[in-house]
């Protein structure tokens, strides 16, 4: 009988050939040898399920399901339904993570007897590198404000920097909402306020490309609407279990004129930035 894996790793995959190598690689390569590495593909046009097949026949930890396109919502879904792992984690197929980072979450969530562990998120665009979260050493807590300030949520609601227990993400039902873009939003402030103890961990990171042609940076106008959607959801959520998010909640002022902003200053803790029309930052 097969060991069960000590983390179970989704990676949606669609029409991503140009990064899918990298993010594959990364991953095999991890010092964690005891993971699964499910990969979804949804519905790809280019050659990412190609791409995918000849990965799977060289290392029998990826497990590939291939489907009609459905979108990240179902793939996700599916993979927790059939994740065998004692953790789950989740990549995105043009992201990648250092190599050590399923070893250093699931050693210090093991540690700790800890529900989730987070790591720290560092943003790439074309030569752009920039810290989006930095954890300097483990901080072990169960208070729920704190894991909310700790992970920046809902200012970085992304669900791929972290593992999750596997039994308490299914105890508690936490299923991404099907049928729209921007589903961390709204599932990654319910699985910090479900899931119990939480520990962050130092010195790894998961790598967040901004892809220029994701949906993130094009956005339509149902990607604008499920934004909103998303964004409103959260908050309400937040709201009605009395989560305190005063100590990292952004504060933005805007100057208009004639009804058009020309002004913004965005004050976060010690940091302000300020956009001129929304071009000239400083």
């Amino acid at each position: 009988m097969m060991k069960q894996p000590k983390v179970s790793i989704i990676v949606p995959v669609y029409n991503v050939e140009k990064y899918l190598t990298r993010c594959l690689d990364s991953l095999l390569n991890q010092t964690l040898k005891d993971i699964e590495i499910i990969c979804i593909n949804d519905g790809s046009k280019d050659n990412s399920l190609s791409i995918l097949k000849n990965y799977s026949v060289l290392d029998n930890r990826i497990r590939l399901i291939d489907q009609k396109n459905q979108g990240q919502s179902v793939a996700r879904n599916k993979g927790i339904e059939i994740a065998a792992g004692e953790y789950i984690g989740f990549v995105d197929s043009d992201d990648w993570v250092d190599l050590d980072f399923f070893e250093k979450l699931y050693t210090a969530a093991e540690k700790h007897t800890c529900e989730i562990a987070a790591a720290g998120i560092i943003r790439l665009h074309k030569l752009n590198k920039k810290f989006h979260l930095k954890f300097d050493k483990e901080i072990i807590t169960e208070d729920i404000n704190t894991k909310f300030e700790l992970c920046d949520v809902p200012e970085l609601s992304y669900v791929w920097n972290k593992i999750y227990k596997k039994e308490v993400l299914l105890q508690h039902q936490l299923k991404f909402e099907e049928g729209i873009f921007f589903e961390d939003v709204i599932i990654t402030p319910k699985m910090l306020f479900y899931m119990g103890k939480m520990v962050t961990v130092p010195d790894t990171y998961y790598y967040y490309w901004r892809n220029p042609n994701s949906t993130v940076t094009n956005r339509s106008d149902k990607a604008n609407s499920d934004s909103i959607y998303a964004h409103n959801k959260a908050l309400e959520f937040i709201k009605n279990h009395n989560i305190d998010i005063s100590t990292h909640e952004p504060i933005t002022k805007r100057y208009k004129l004639f009804g058009v902003t020309i002004l913004k200053i965005r004050q976060k803790g010690d940091k302000k930035t300020t956009s001129l029309f929304n071009i000239i930052k400083w």
